[in-house]
């Protein structure tokens, strides 16, 4: 069925609630949904230049995604490991013709999940259901890829990065990274931040609706807002920073608060820092 079309099933399987389990249309739905997520073709959230930021999110792919949940039944899986889980969303089992390297060593990728040729996996990591991952992208060891967060090309994921999921409330936008950012070793990307192509988080840098970012380079402080997320800027270069308390007992004790900072944007230094990305392909 076209998309609209799939779009209205969706909808009015989710309306049913619990009855849906018992609804063969709502499956039916639903495993054309998750399909088209497997494969790319439907997205929880995807490019529109007429949309603000420029990414619309598809509400109703979340609510398919969360119907997924509703009419599953826990199943045992695995081969060499043991699973029990909702037989609705499985791990993805990948052959040469995805081509997508997974090095072997406990990483899962669940059913529903796009990864787009090239893409390496560096084991243990994980990538949820809805998420969107695009070609040759880095996911490295103990890295999480939420569910619903877009991923563009040739990004690099390090080691212990986290980015956030999001499937409710249904209409706010999941994370997203575009293409060629590079995220440092323990950062946290969450809460629907949008991050721009070409930027740079540094090891540590954590990002969330209530952060601050204090751009030094152009004397801004960026903040999300009830109706917008925290955007970073196009090439700018993050890294964990402190300001300091200026009232009370902190102010009295010397104490700071962790803030995000951004110190310079992207220029030859930081392209030839980055090089490497292309030697671990």
């Amino acid at each position: 069925m076209s998309a609209s079309t799939l779009e209205a099933h969706i909808e009015s399987a989710f309306q049913l609630g619990a009855e849906a389990v018992d609804s063969p249309e709502a499956v039916a739905a639903f495993y054309q949904l998750r399909d088209g997520l497997t494969h790319g073709s439907i997205r929880a959230a995807e490019p529109d230049a007429n949309a603000p930021h420029g990414w619309r999110v598809n509400a109703w792919v979340k609510r398919g995604i969360l119907l997924g949940f509703r009419i599953g039944h826990m199943i045992e899986s695995g081969a060499y490991f043991s699973f029990v889980d909702k037989h609705t969303y499985p791990a993805q089992r990948f052959t040469l013709k995805e081509q997508v390297r997974i090095v072997p060593g406990g990483s899962i990728v669940r059913v529903g999940a796009y990864l787009a040729p090239g893409v390496v996996c560096m084991p243990p990591m994980y990538v949820n259901v809805g998420a969107y991952v695009g070609e040759r992208a880095m996911i490295d060891s103990h890295a999480l890829v939420g569910s619903c967060a877009q991923i563009g090309r040739n990004v690099h994921l390090s080691a212990a990065a986290q980015i956030g999921g999001v499937l409710e409330p249904v209409n706010a936008s999941p994370v997203i990274l575009e293409d060629d950012v590079l995220v440092g070793g323990n950062c946290g990307v969450y809460e629907g931040t949008l991050v721009r192509r070409r930027a740079v988080l540094g090891a540590g840098v954590i990002l969330t609706r209530a952060t601050p970012v204090f751009d030094i380079v152009r004397g801004e402080i960026l903040r999300a807002t009830d109706d917008s997320p925290l955007v970073i800027p196009e090439g700018a270069v993050v890294v964990s920073g402190a300001r300091s308390i200026t009232r009370g007992k902190a102010a009295e004790w010397g104490l700071s608060l962790y803030t995000p900072v951004i110190v310079k944007y992207r220029d030859e230094k930081t392209e030839l820092s980055l090089e490497l990305e292309d030697l671990l392909r």
